[in-house]
C-alpha cells in the first residue's frame, strides 16, 4: 500500500524564493496558517511504499543559496569564486553538483559553452559555504530500504476570483 509521507509539506513560493515560509500539510494536524489572495503555492503530495516518514540520508548532491543569507566574509579564495559562480548562474534557485561540473557550469545562457563555467576542485569550497550558512544542502530523502517514494506537484496562484493552476500542461 502507498502511504502519505507525513513529515513533508507543500509550501508558499515567493520571487526567487522556492520555500517562502508558509507550509501546506498533506496530512491532518499540521500548520493552520491561512492562504491569502495573490500568494503562490507548490501543492505537493508525497507517497511511499515504506513507513510514511523520511529522513535525510546518503551523499548530498543538491543545494540552494539561503535566501536570507547575510554577507559573510569568506577566507577561502575558492569559496569566493564558487559563490560568485552560484550567484551569477543560479541565484537562489536550486542546483546540483553535476551542473557545476558541466562545461557551461549549469547554464549555457549565462556562461556560454567555452568551458569557462565549469567548476573544478570545488567540493571544499562548497562545504565551506554550507558550513557558514550561505548555501543550504538538500540531501536525499529516504524511507526504509527497498521502499519507493514519489512526489507530485502543481503550482497554484490564488487570484481574487479564482485559483489558477499555473503548472497545468498536457499531462494534467
Amino acid at each position: 500500500p502507498v502511504k502519505c509521507i507525513r513529515n513533508l509539506n507543500g509550501h508558499s513560493i515567493g520571487p526567487y524564493q522556492i520555500h517562502a515560509g508558509k507550509s501546506v500539510p498533506i496530512v491532518k494536524g499540521g500548520d493552520t496558517t491561512k492562504m491569502e489572495e495573490d500568494e503562490m503555492y507548490a501543492i505537493e503530495t508525497f507517497g511511499t511504499t515504506g513507513r510514511g516518514y523520511i529522513v535525510e540520508d546518503m551523499e548530498c548532491s543538491h543545494y540552494m543559496k539561503n535566501f536570507h543569507a547575510p554577507h559573510i566574509p569568506l577566507r577561502l579564495p575558492r569559496a569566493k569564486k564558487v559563490l560568485a559562480h552560484i550567484n551569477k548562474t543560479f541565484g537562489t534557485l536550486a542546483f546540483c553538483r553535476r551542473w557545476l561540473e558541466r562545461e557551461d557550469g549549469g547554464s549555457s545562457t549565462v556562461n556560454g559553452m567555452s568551458g569557462k563555467g565549469k567548476q573544478e576542485k570545488y567540493m571544499g569550497a562548497l562545504k565551506n559555504l554550507c558550513d557558514v550558512g550561505i548555501i543550504q544542502p538538500y540531501p536525499p530523502l529516504c524511507d526504509i530500504k527497498g521502499s519507493y517514494t514519489a512526489q507530485y506537484e502543481h503550482t497554484l496562484l490564488l487570484r481574487p476570483t479564482c485559483k489558477e493552476v499555473v503548472s497545468r500542461g498536457d499531462d494534467y
